[in-house]
């Protein structure tokens, strides 16, 4: 391919990408390469400096109240060590995060931040893909929690339930038909993984952005689907996910990107006067 064929296809994307159909950014677990991953400060800082698109992860104690955590284990992100789904709720409160020293955040602490908050959209990831810890009878306590309490805080259209488990997603759809679920893929979105979605009755499918292809995502938008791709961490990706026709684009560093989008929007802005 000629080099002024690849500059072409380069300037296309980036056009694309800051076009008024650009994708949403969300900040992947508040912005877990800017802030201290999953605490209530970083979703915080991403919310005041812009960001409007939020992911997240719940896990549940073992006394049924449902903590942000994305690890299977306290050790990498906490003061403690081990299984949060074998702590109470008080054992989880007198536990504080290593980078921030902020307590681990309830997931009704989260949603009374973003409480009112207008234009705001938030991936839920369920993290129950342990089947030993979140048996069938867990998974309906689960579910039940999480999906009140997002109904319960947030305005509908402003989150999604979201799991690489589809045991979760089947439980949250046979329980409440009407909740927007939505299927991860841990690799390229492909026919199989489409139908998947499908059946789940989702309304989004989320899958890495690296292995998918624009038929893929236009095949799922043919099927009703939102499209998620990730990891986002840098401008050719967010151009990459633009130009492939990506609703959403998870990234850890969603400061940075945000503000390459909006320097980009000013000066197309100013080109065009």
């Amino acid at each position: 391919m000629q080099v002024s064929t690849v500059m072409g296809l380069a300037t296309l994307a980036v056009f694309c990408a800051y076009s008024e159909n650009a994708p949403r950014l969300l900040a992947h677990r508040g912005g877990a390469k800017e802030f201290d991953e999953n605490s209530l400060g970083a979703f915080r800082a991403s919310y005041e400096k812009g960001l409007r698109g939020f992911e997240t992860d719940f896990r549940m104690t073992k006394d049924n109240a449902l903590v942000i955590l994305h690890d299977d284990t306290l050790d990498r992100t906490a003061t403690a060590k081990g299984i949060v789904e074998t702590m109470t709720a008080a054992e989880v409160k007198a536990i504080r995060l290593k980078k921030s020293g902020e307590p681990l955040p309830f997931a009704q602490d989260l949603m009374d931040y973003f409480k009112g908050k207008p234009d705001i959209f938030i991936e839920l990831e369920m993290k129950t893909s342990n089947a030993k810890l979140y048996t069938p009878a867990r998974l309906e306590v689960y579910c039940r929690l999480l999906h009140d309490a997002a109904k319960a805080t947030m305005p509908s259209n402003t989150y999604c339930f979201t799991s690489f488990d589809k045991r979760a997603l089947q439980t949250m759809k046979r329980r409440y038909p009407d909740a927007p679920v939505g299927l991860i893929v841990g690799g390229p979105l492909d026919a199989k993984q489409l139908k998947s979605a499908v059946d789940l009755k989702a309304c989004q499918v989320a899958p890495l952005l690296d292995a998918t292809c624009r038929k893929a995502v236009r095949d799922a938008k043919k099927a009703g689907l939102k499209v998620t791709g990730w990891m986002v961490n840098s401008e050719a990706d967010y151009a990459l996910g633009a130009a492939l026709g990506c609703d959403n684009l998870t990234t850890d560093v969603p400061v940075r990107l945000l503000g390459t989008v909006e320097k980009k929007e000013v000066r197309r802005a100013d080109v065009g006067h």
